[in-house]
């Protein structure tokens, strides 16, 4: 059994792909403020896979995100702890008015659309094994 993520549109009625890894990053440029905000995860084995929230970064602040309170200003982002929270699956946004997502597996950053191309709705994002 091999862990990963499985990526697909919710729109879609299509089998999802498949991306091979036990830890990723996702990243993207907030709309409006222009700062870079990525999350740490983890792909947890067991019977059924679980997402795990790892750590978080923001790249500078602005309205509407705000760092949490026990945020560090670690090289000009602040770099903090988040909450466990369940997370599967996680709902993207993938809008043709902003840029898409990036998925950082192995120290490689791609865009999302490298993965799956996007219908500029609801990208859904699974921990999953084949």
């Amino acid at each position: 059994m091999i862990l990963g993520i499985c990526l697909a549109l919710a729109a879609a009625h299509a089998a999802p792909v498949f991306v091979p890894a036990t830890r990723f990053t996702l990243a993207w440029t907030h709309s409006i403020e222009k700062q870079r905000w990525e999350e740490d995860y983890a792909v947890q084995a067991g019977s059924t896979p679980r997402l795990h929230l790892t750590a978080a970064r923001i790249r500078g602040s602005a309205a509407g995100m705000e760092p949490p309170p026990d945020a560090r200003l670690v090289d000009g982002w602040y770099v903090y702890q988040p909450d466990p929270r369940p997370a599967t699956p996680l709902r993207l946004t993938r809008s043709e008015f902003t840029a898409d997502f990036d998925l950082c597996v192995d120290g490689r950053c791609e865009r999302m659309n490298h993965y799956l191309p996007s219908d500029h709705g609801i990208t859904l994002l699974s921990p999953c094994a084949r």
